[in-house]
């Protein structure tokens, strides 16, 4: 299959992402989400001849498509981004002048059937990013108990039928027939979930959940936080691109845990403490953009920009 011709992907935000995080054009960038390259192609051109970007995938087929680039000042790392810390270490690279984090699944990966992120087709019930390794979402279903069920359905998707869900997918599995087929979880859910927001399909939340869970999404993100934050030279800048709030929440009360002081009521009037990080605030797509690419509508794009403040005792 012709991947370019049957995936195509839409950089979303692409050139707000590359204003943020481009803090100078020779330095050394990290893209930690490669997917099918729009940033990182972005960004090569406009960074110097002696500026360096080193992407980094989960996805073997992102990593296949990044081998595409000849360019001497890129790199390409089959790992998550919470890895990059020890991933650059080992390639001489300690501190870098920009992260960009684009969390959204890239469309070759939510429109290729095999992989199984989508309910608009039917394929295997996969949904793992690296699909070299870890338990896919039917291996998840086929060995959980109801309680752990109902409780990624509940706290990754945001589900008030997560029991009812958890309750039918235990009782089909002890029954004989174990979910391995995209279209069988849809139907299931569509058959226990009554009521649904207009124009939204009740399977949403719990693909969203069981994906979230299979590439340990959140920790993902929280671990990739921490070790942008410990990499960035002084004056490199952080900027995320969320796509739900679970995300986003997180993305929001770092970059506000790092550069908002709280008062010390002991002693009010005290100097305010060093922080790691200045908010550069939030961008949000354009009415343009999301017309043109509905994906885009969730959208948001945090930018913040390291200090030269010490890091925290608990991060240093």
């Amino acid at each position: 299959m012709n991947e370019s011709a049957e995936f195509r992907h839409t950089t979303v935000l692409l050139n707000e992402a590359v204003d943020g995080v481009l803090a100078r054009p020779d330095g050394v960038y990290v893209d930690g989400t490669f997917g099918r390259g729009g940033h990182s192609r972005a960004l090569l051109a406009r960074l110097a001849p002696q500026g360096r970007l080193i992407g980094i995938d989960r996805d073997p087929e992102a990593v296949a498509a990044a081998m595409a680039i000849a360019d001497p000042r890129f790199s390409i790392v089959h790992a998550g981004f919470a890895e990059m810390a020890e991933r650059l270490g080992a390639l001489g690279v300690h501190q870098v002048d920009g992260v960009l984090l684009d969390l959204g699944v890239s469309s070759p990966q939510i429109d290729n059937p095999e992989r199984g992120f989508s309910f608009r087709f039917d394929g295997p019930l996969d949904m793992r990013m690296d699909t070299t390794r870890g338990e896919s979402a039917a291996d998840f279903l086929a060995r959980a108990d109801e309680r752990e069920i109902a409780q990624v359905i509940r706290d990754y998707g945001e589900e008030r039928f997560a029991g009812q869900i958890a309750k039918a997918l235990v009782a089909r599995r002890e029954a004989g027939a174990p979910l391995t087929r995209t279209d069988e979880l849809r139907e299931l859910v569509a058959r226990t979930v009554k009521t649904r927001e207009p124009g939204q399909d009740p399977a949403t939340r719990t693909f969203q959940a069981l994906r979230i869970h299979v590439n340990r999404e959140l920790e993902q993100l929280e671990q990739g936080l921490i070790a942008a934050l410990r990499l960035l030279a002084p004056g490199g800048r952080l900027a995320v691109i969320s796509f739900h709030s679970l995300e986003d929440r997180r993305v929001k009360q770092f970059i506000a845990a790092h550069s908002k002081a709280e008062v010390d009521r002991r002693a009010p009037f005290a100097p305010p403490p060093a922080l790691a990080l200045r908010s550069l605030g939030r961008v949000m797509p354009g009415a343009a953009e999301v017309a043109a690419n509905p994906r885009a509508r969730s959208a948001v794009l945090r930018i913040a920009e390291r200090t030269d403040a010490p890091l925290p005792a608990s991060l240093s």
